[in-house]
């Protein structure tokens, strides 16, 4: 009783202090909250797109809308890290822009996501990008955050990092495989690394060996295997774990926190598993994709089309590879679910009818995401609702430095949240979906579990099987570096972490050198 009347006040103190501003309400009332941590009846009191209050019994404020949740689950809204959208490079244009995009990511229950910044120039004008990104955005439905792609190295690219770090860009991605197009060197990766130390911010690797992949694709096109398949053949699984496990050397070399993007294979999901046992601070994100097609028939099917639809870097494997995911994800091996949304069309994918190499690569599933993950984890048994929380929201939140506005259910976070029906039997299709492509790697599949409305920090956007989207209203969430991820870093000598055990440099008495010495230096 004393706790419903203290809840009562709080309301009621809430409506007279902002009674003259006359405020926008929102009560969902009915359902079970669902944190991370924790799950439980209560109801929640939105007021001018933040939380306000979450406990049972609340009152609605005058002029307040309700929604009943009763039966049914609320959570957070969904965090995308890792999308593609409005991608460019040469002639090559995905179809989403963000407002298309971000429609079907409301759709699916996804309030926030992450997108990269990619230079189109050949010298990697990161400062450059960002201005274009911004412009990209401007008419955003919903938050976004951005990475940026390191493709070059050079003074210019070592300073544009600092200077987007301090405008809330904390997180710089390299690639380790595309040859001849964002592929880096190992010694740009390793000096990467270390401006991301420097700057507090994460550094993101796309971890494949290139070389030796472009040598299969060479090897595979001689040969006259020239379909979809070859693209999956070329992306052997264990050279993805091989490019993870150097990267997390590097990473380990200068001491810093790496995060490995779209991890498809057991192979690297082991050697991720090893790093921890040597005390790396590492995070592994998978997407759904590389669990949810429920094996890798696809893209050895006889119709191009519906092959085609399933090639993207890395590689979708077998059905041993996805169990071994989805395991990984329950055991918290890997830390989340991503999609790497990077949309093309039919005809798109149809340019590479001749050539596995010249079709456009990626999966588009910003709309899905959250629903397979709900029939693949949960339904299952193999994951609880907190669990589905962490996977699809909080974690991301915690990584990329957005927790508690993002990734809760709680006083003053953003109201980002959705009501999901758990017992909702709906089909997936690129006929249904509100996207802008014309393809959809689970046609005609079948789940339990949909998402019934979605909410955007306070706002109704998704209801009824009906969008309310409202351009220009997404907002640019800056992250700041030096993140709890790298809490303990500041106390550490990096370059002393590498002496052996008690061992400090040494002070000599040092003899002439000879005067014809050679120089056994060489240039960096």
């Amino acid at each position: 009783m004393l706790r419903k009347a203290c809840l009562r006040l709080a309301v009621l103190a809430a409506v007279t202090v902002l009674a003259a501003g006359e405020p926008s309400w929102l009560l969902i009332k009915g359902g079970t909250v669902v944190n991370a941590d924790r799950e439980f009846l209560a109801d929640v009191l939105i007021k001018d797109g933040l939380i306000k209050i979450v406990g049972p019994h609340l009152e609605a404020p005058k002029g307040a809308k309700v929604l009943d949740a009763s039966g049914k689950l609320v959570m957070p809204g969904g965090i995308d890290p890792h999308t593609h959208l409005d991608w460019q490079w040469d002639a090559k244009h995905t179809i989403d822009t963000f407002v298309s995009g971000q429609s079907g990511a409301l759709a699916g229950g996804t309030t926030t996501h992450i997108d990269f910044i990619m230079p189109t120039d050949d010298t990697g004008d990161l400062e450059r990008a960002f201005e274009e990104y911004k412009a990209l955005a401007a008419d955003s439905v919903m938050d976004y955050a951005f990475h940026a792609i390191v493709r070059k190295w050079n003074p210019k690219v070592v300073e544009d990092m600092g200077k987007l770090a301090a405008q809330g860009v904390a997180s710089f991605k390299f690639f380790m495989d595309y040859k001849g197009f964002n592929m880096l060197p190992d010694e740009a990766i390793i000096r990467g690394f270390a401006r991301c130390r420097e700057l507090g911010a994460l550094p993101l690797i796309h971890a494949e060996n290139g070389e030796a992949v472009a040598w299969m694709e060479e090897q595979l096109t001689a040969a006259g295997i020239t379909g979809p398949e070859a693209s999956q053949i070329a992306q052997v699984s264990f050279l993805e774990g091989e490019a993870t496990t150097r990267a997390l050397a590097y990473a380990r070399l200068v001491n810093v926190p790496l995060y490995v993007v779209h991890i498809m294979s057991r192979d690297a999901i082991q050697a991720i598993a090893h790093a921890r046992t040597e005390g790396q601070r590492v995070f592994g994100e998978t997407i759904d994709g590389a669990f949810g097609t429920h094996n890798d028939s696809s893209v050895w099917d006889p119709d191009y089309d519906t092959a085609a639809k399933l090639v993207t870097s890395s590689a979708v494997h077998d059905q041993e590879h996805q169990r071994y995911i989805k395991r990984a994800l329950a055991t918290g091996t890997l830390d989340l679910i991503a999609t790497d949304h990077t949309p093309w069309n039919r005809a798109q994918k149809r340019w590479g009818v001749h050539d596995f190499r010249e079709i456009a690569i990626g999966l588009n599933t910003i709309e899905f995401r959250m629903h397979i993950a709900w029939d693949e984890l949960v339904n299952s048994g193999l994951i609880s609702h907190r669990d589905y929380v962490r996977l699809t929201s909080t974690k991301a939140a915690q990584i990329f430095n957005m927790y508690p506005q993002k990734g809760a259910i709680a006083a003053d976070s953003d109201a980002d949240l959705i009501i999901f029906d758990p017992d909702e039997v709906h089909t997936l299709s690129a006929k249904a979906h509100h996207t802008a492509s014309d393809i959809c790697i689970y046609e005609g599949r079948t789940v339990k579990g949909k998402v019934t409305t979605t909410i955007s920090r306070g706002e109704v956007v998704w209801q009824d099987s009906k969008l309310s989207i409202k351009p220009g209203r997404g907002r640019f969430i800056k992250r700041a570096t030096h993140g709890p991820i790298f809490d303990g870093y500041s106390k550490q000598d990096w370059i002393a972490l590498h002496f052996p055990q008690g061992k400090t440099p040494v002070t000599r008495k040092l003899p002439k050198r000879p005067a014809d010495a050679p120089s056994l230096k060489t240039e960096l």
